[in-house]
């Protein structure tokens, strides 16, 4: 016999309750493990990060501005898209600004699974006023970031 062991039915019987028993603590760690990965997989209420936000005169299919700028002619549409990153859901919000006085401020209730882009836009069929504009993004409420930009006539 291996390890200088004589065969006996004690020994046996030993073995196979050593061997059993490890059996056993193999099959609970393997059933903890899969339960704290469905947990993860499952993470509905997942806290959303915005990662940037973009001022731009065009918006792309994936809801990303597509043209960069802080500087609009009074006849552009005006898009902001705001990017996070992850998955999650939550509330996105944006308060656009002419100088102090209030022009907008729509909010979208989102969840996504993965980086997203929310968009929202302004435009103004009389074409807006020149001066200095901000937009402020929100997440949940809260303030996340704000970006100013202006409007001049060409």
């Amino acid at each position: 016999m291996p390890n200088g062991r004589m065969w006996s039915p004690r020994s046996c019987w030993s073995t196979c309750l050593d061997y059993n028993g490890r059996v056993k603590l193999l099959l609970r760690t393997f059933t903890v493990v899969l339960v704290c990965i469905a947990l993860g997989a499952c993470r509905s209420n997942a806290t959303l990060e915005v990662s940037t936000i973009q001022v731009g005169r065009a918006i792309s299919s994936d809801n990303q501005v597509g043209s960069h700028t802080t500087v609009f002619r009074p006849d552009d549409t005006i898009y902001v898209s705001v990017l996070t990153t992850d998955t999650g859901s939550g509330t996105i919000g944006v308060k656009w600004l002419f100088g102090d006085r209030l022009i907008s401020e729509p909010s979208r209730e989102v969840s996504y699974k993965g980086a997203a882009a929310t968009e929202f836009h302004i435009q103004n069929s009389g074409g807006f006023p020149e001066g200095k504009y901000s937009v402020e993004a929100f997440l949940d409420g809260a303030s996340v970031g704000k970006r100013t930009f202006s409007v001049e006539k060409p």
